[in-house]
């Protein structure tokens, strides 16, 4: 799996804390930003996440590549409404090179398995590229395709959906591989934007566990990517 942060709202923390001083400033929006130090972002940042109040972390958007996650992750993660997806059509692009699959470490760990689900794999990989060369169209050769075949996805949130997103998705209740994509996100993002994400995660970092079926585990932040 990687991970990457292509692209976000330049200076986003300021850029939310000027929009939260806006709504309750007779000044005007370039007084604002003047006056608007490091120190008064922080503080002003750390009050309205603590109050709830975050409509203003709508304003900063962040946009990351993946690549090498499986069609079953894509399902899980388009349940997540506010958010952009760009991805790697298996309707238009032929996999002639060979089809990439993600293999969970459970099955790796068997050996048995693990040679079983290669098998699987490999004899599916035959019957696609047979599909394609019997003039098969890509967009029906798909339908063999399981949920562990590969692809990219670019993802665009704001911070507010961000921080939901990340409350669902590091949760140790949640996916493997979702959380190790979220974890990740989050690492960057926090990188990038430390005040905003400063407390991001899932509910046990803040407030205690809200799953129905709490795992009992502590939750470990993961260390900033380098």
């Amino acid at each position: 799996m990687k991970v990457k942060l292509l692209k976000f709202t330049k200076d986003p923390e300021k850029t939310c804390a000027i929009a939260a001083r806006l709504c309750y400033s007779a000044a005007g929006i370039d007084e604002i930003t003047e006056k608007l130090t490091k120190e008064k972002v922080k503080e002003l940042l750390g009050k309205v996440i603590s109050s709830g109040h975050h409509s203003v972390l709508e304003h900063a958007s962040f946009s990351f590549g993946i690549e090498g996650v499986s069609r079953a992750l894509l399902a899980q993660l388009t349940r997540h409404r506010i958010a952009s997806f760009s991805v790697q059509s298996q309707r238009y692009v032929k996999f002639k090179d060979g089809v990439e699959f993600v293999t969970p470490e459970t099955i790796k760990k068997r050996k048995d398995l693990f040679l079983k689900y290669g098998n699987f794999l490999k004899e599916t990989e035959k019957l696609y590229k047979y599909f394609l060369e019997s003039g098969i169209p890509a967009e029906d050769a798909r339908y063999i395709l399981p949920n562990a075949s590969s692809t990219k996805i670019i993802i665009t949130m704001n911070a507010r959906e961000l921080r939901h997103f990340f409350a669902l998705r590091c949760c140790n209740r949640a996916q493997w591989e979702i959380r190790d994509m979220a974890c990740r996100m989050l690492n960057l993002a926090r990188k990038e934007a430390p005040v905003l994400f400063y407390d991001a995660g899932p509910d046990c970092v803040r407030d205690g566990c809200h799953e129905a079926f709490p795992c009992g585990k502590p939750w470990k932040k993961i260390r900033i990517l380098s």
